[in-house]
C-alpha cells in the first residue's frame, strides 16, 4: 500500500489537517508562554519537565494547562509584563 500524499486528500481533509496543525501549534506556543512567564512557584512540578512535556501533541499543552498551572495562584503584573 502506497502512502498517501498531499494532493490525494480531499479538500475537506486538507481542510481538518491544516486547523488540527493551527490548533496544534498554538497550543504549543500558549503553553510555552505561560510556563516561561510563571513562576516556578505557581507550577506544579518542574519548568524542564513541563517544557519537554509540552512538545507532546496535543496531550502535552492541554495536560500543562489542566494539571501543571496551580491554582488560584495570583501573578503580579511585573510577572506578567516581565521579559526574563
Amino acid at each position: 500500500m502506497q502512502k498517501k500524499q498531499w494532493k490525494d486528500f480531499s479538500p475537506m481533509t486538507r481542510a481538518r489537517i491544516t486547523v488540527m496543525g493551527i490548533v496544534q501549534v498554538a497550543l504549543l506556543i500558549a503553553a510555552l508562554w505561560d510556563i516561561r512567564r510563571r513562576p516556578a512557584e505557581a507550577i506544579n512540578g518542574s519548568k524542564k519537565m513541563w517544557y519537554g512535556l509540552a512538545f507532546i501533541n496535543f496531550v502535552g499543552p492541554i495536560a500543562y494547562f489542566l494539571f501543571g498551572r496551580k491554582r488560584g495562584v495570583q501573578l503580579a503584573p511585573s510577572a506578567i509584563m516581565s521579559d526574563d
